[in-house]
């Protein structure tokens, strides 16, 4: 891949990332990612690509790049930052993915991962190509380098970040703290490590490879700047923000939009401004919630045929709670190479319900051999569809980060308990500053709690 076409590529991902995910907007936020990071690709080993940095609007504790210069960062990783050096490190990390150009090698190879709009629901691969094939360029969200990328891009995010005067010995720690969120006993990782293999030595490798370029280059007293960047997180929206739709109970909510169906019992869901993913664990079926573009019933349930290569099996009026609707069933026939590949005839049931001026669109997906165990469960989440009109789902309020002074020396527990923190969360607020609950907090530290609304 050439470099004008790894410009292109970066240009042509960018508007789909951000038309997925969103932006996060907080100018002061914004401004420091974009002032650092123009300053550290001014030293970069590519200089002259056209750099962008922005902060896109997911809870996951994440970073990416795209290849062409393009840089993301979620708000959930900017949370579990604690300070400016370990920003600077992942900031380098990833600028070396770039300069390195392992994100084009990637897609030259064609090993992207196209899992689905949004990390978190894992289904089957028939039900994927589905999920995400308005929006396959976003695979590149989940480009997966492997170990001696990574090493180089770690060892790029160590002079990188040191050639810009912080101490990179925060980088080893900020990995150390993405390994804490991995529970107990569970498959799961946060974001960053599935995209970003963890070798077991990173941390002590980061950390010898921070000595060696400190030793080499000769500098000391190397910025690490705390408290200047919890005092600049300080009312970051933390985790998910119930303005872009949430779960509570066995329903979905959207505020904003004002409706509101339920979730089958045991789905897991994965929401993003584009749409709404719920499966069951054994990823033998997909619901997929989302707006056409469409403006009437009969264009959305014609356009939606066409597009995903559907074949029609019926197709009925029908009012949902009140609301004009569509109701489809098609079925989705594999290609030859499909099938030789795996792929079996799929059943799709699909509602078209008109809401205040718009078309909204479920789709429910199982193996034409699975669709009759399915039906029922598909109707029962699609047919319950209706306006959300209660005021206590409507005023929900996200949670944020609230620094605030411990003035005495305690434990964080203490500390904690002293905020009216729930103990339930203790451990999750302990890793979010990087800190033991045991562990003694000196006089006039700063650290961050989690309150509603930023109050």
């Amino acid at each position: 891949m050439s470099e004008k076409q790894e410009i292109a590529l970066g240009q042509q991902s960018d508007p789909q990332i951000i038309a997925s995910m969103g932006l996060y907007e907080n100018a002061v936020l914004q401004k420091f990612i974009t002032t650092k990071g123009m300053e550290m690709a001014k030293i970069s080993h590519r200089p002259n690509l056209p750099y962008e940095f922005k902060i896109v609007d997911s809870p996951v504790v994440n970073a990416f790049a795209v290849p062409g210069g393009f840089i993301y960062f979620t708000r959930g990783i900017m949370a579990h930052f604690n300070n400016e050096a370990e920003f600077a490190g992942v900031l380098g990390h990833e600028i070396g993915h770039v300069t390195a150009r392992h994100s084009a090698k990637q897609q030259t190879n064609a090993t992207l991962a196209q899992v689905g709009m949004v990390v978190g629901v894992v289904v089957s691969k028939d039900f994927r190509t589905f999920a995400n094939e308005a929006q396959q360029g976003l695979g590149l969200l989940m480009l997966k380098y492997g170990r001696d990328m990574e090493s180089q891009s770690d060892e790029l995010g160590v002079e990188y970040s040191t050639e810009v005067g912080y101490d990179s010995h925060n980088m080893a720690n900020f990995f150390k703290t993405l390994g804490r969120m991995r529970p107990a006993n569970s498959a799961q990782i946060p974001t960053f490590l599935s995209t970003h293999p963890d070798p077991a030595n990173r941390y002590q490798k980061v950390n010898e490879m921070s000595d060696e370029i400190q030793k080499e280059l000769g500098v000391k007293n190397l910025k690490t700047n705390r408290n200047s960047y919890l005092k600049m997180i300080d009312g970051l929206t933390y985790g998910e923000d119930p303005k872009q739709g949430y779960v509570d109970g066995n329903t979905f909510y959207h505020p904003v939009l004002k409706f509101q169906f339920p979730v089958p019992g045991g789905w897991q869901v994965a929401n993003s401004p584009q749409q709404v993913q719920m499966a069951p664990q054994d990823g033998k079926s997909l619901m997929v919630f989302t707006l056409s573009s469409q403006t009437t019933l009969e264009a959305a349930a014609s356009a939606s045929l066409q597009e995903n290569g559907l074949t029609l099996v019926e197709q009925k009026n029908l009012a949902v709670n009140g609301l004009p609707a569509i109701g489809v069933v098609a079925d989705k026939t594999p290609t030859a190479e499909q099938t030789q590949q795996g792929a079996t005839p799929l059943r799709v049931m699909s509602y078209f319900i008109k809401y205040n001026n718009m078309i909204y669109v479920f789709h429910g997906l199982s193996t034409q051999a699975d669709f009759n165990s399915y039906i029922n469960i598909f109707k029962g989440t699609m047919a319950q569809f209706k306006p959300l009109t209660d005021p206590a789902k409507i005023n929900v309020e996200a949670d944020r980060i609230r620094v605030v002074n411990v003035s005495k020396s305690m434990t964080l527990q203490a500390a904690l308990n002293g905020y009216s923190m729930p103990s339930s969360r203790h451990e999750e607020i302990a890793i979010l500053n990087s800190m033991e609950l045991n562990q003694t907090i000196p006089a006039n530290t700063l650290i961050k709690i989690i309150a509603k609304g930023g109050t």
